[in-house]
């Protein structure tokens, strides 16, 4: 029996789970999401200029300005604008890397379950409407937390300080 992949499982449904209560109730609060997802995973569906831009893996922001947010038992589907342009990206469970909600210090990461790409030679610039902090890494593999950015808001707004998000990890459950 692979536990390990059943745990992952297990916390990708609490991910769904956050999910389906934004679409059903919209975010409460000062609540936002940073998914990150692999972006040449099998199932993932975004436009062609944000593969070429992020190639290996992308994060987007779920804030303030998102539309059409479908939550499926494998997938979920979701519009976000980039350069003022609304594009609908699917993301499949199995493709997330990483959920964090800073307004309550929450994050989880995942082992990847599918293939990477090749590493990229320069991180990818970020896209307006999008942020890619950098990965959440667990104490015990010696990374040190860093306190996620969402960008500001508006033009000229500084974005607001947050706090590193708590992380759970699956290195804890696993045999040594």
């Amino acid at each position: 029996m692979n536990y390990n992949l059943m745990v992952e499982d297990a916390l990708r449904g609490v991910v769904r789970a956050a999910l389906r209560h934004v679409e059903a109730h919209g975010l409460p609060g000062n609540h936002h999401f940073y998914i990150s997802f692999r972006t040449q995973a099998p199932g993932v569906e975004i436009p062609s200029f944000l593969i070429e831009r992020y190639p290996e893996e992308m994060t987007i922001v779920l804030q303030h300005q998102f539309w059409g947010l479908e939550i499926e038992e494998a997938r979920f589907c979701v519009t976000l604008s980039f350069n003022k342009s609304q594009q609908k990206l699917t993301i499949p469970f199995s493709a997330v890397t990483a959920f964090a909600d800073p307004s309550v210090q929450f994050g989880l990461q995942f082992k990847a379950t599918v293939p990477a790409v090749a590493p990229q030679a320069k991180p990818p610039e970020p896209v307006r409407g999008v942020t890619t902090p950098e990965p959440f890494r667990s104490p015990e593999r010696g990374a040190q937390d860093r306190p996620a950015s969402n960008g500001a808001d508006k033009e000229g707004e500084q974005p607001a300080e947050r706090k590193g998000a708590e992380v759970v990890t699956l290195d804890a459950f696993r045999k040594k």
